[in-house]
């Protein structure tokens, strides 16, 4: 029988507090760094166990704009794969530009997937996944405006595109480590940002209050 809900984290350091503390009866899965560890451990997870719902929780960074600081907690509404396309001399082109979308059907969906699962009351932002981090002031400022996002990570849009795919609910949370912009190991707060995330989802858990939004 499949699990009611799955957690996955991408690493050990953001299923520290989880591995002890989640209530019996939620796996966890920790799928490695990237969009292809984080889809390829949940097609496997879904293939062998089933899950009817999944949840990521880890870190990430907040993007000029976002009023988010380091050690808060966000919340997704969605996910964009922000460097998925093609450069060109007039900008970058998305994939809905170039005509080629990551899920067809009736409703197509290009670079920005659905995430339906949230806290009641969690206000929500966009969540972006990259498959390299941004090092720049002016890299952030360009992405962040191109996709009106907020939070940047590296796995998320792929296990949305995964759970859209076999049609479950997914739900995102992240602790903000850093802020994206010029690379500045000293204001980083791994851990922090880690632990943060963990409770918020405990909380939302242990208190009932995740729901389809």
């Amino acid at each position: 029988m499949a699990t009611e809900l799955l957690i996955c984290t991408a690493t050990c350091l953001e299923s520290s507090l989880l591995k002890t503390a989640l209530p019996e009866g939620i796996p966890l899965l920790v799928t490695g760094v990237g969009a292809v560890n984080a889809a390829w451990a949940l097609t496997r997870f879904l293939e062998r166990e089933g899950a009817k719902a999944v949840v990521v929780c880890g870190i990430g960074g907040a993007y000029p704009g976002s009023g988010l600081a380091v050690g808060d907690v966000a919340w997704a509404e969605s996910e964009c794969y922000g460097d998925l396309g093609a450069a060109s001399p007039q900008g970058f082109l998305d994939m809905q530009a170039m005509g080629f979308p990551v899920i067809a059907g009736d409703e197509p969906i290009y670079n920005v997937l659905p995430v339906q699962l949230a806290p009641a009351h969690a206000s929500q932002v966009r969540f972006v996944t990259v498959n390299t981090c941004t090092g720049s002031d002016a890299s952030a400022e360009e992405l962040a405006a191109r996709t009106n996002g907020a939070v940047e990570n590296m796995e998320g849009a792929a296990i949305a595109h995964v759970a859209r795919l076999y049609g479950i609910p997914c739900g995102e949370v992240r602790g903000i480590s850093n802020p994206v912009g010029n690379r500045d190991r000293s204001v980083w707060r791994v851990k922090d940002a880690a632990l943060a995330a963990q409770q918020a989802l405990l909380a939302a858990i242990q208190n009932g209050d995740l729901c389809l939004r």
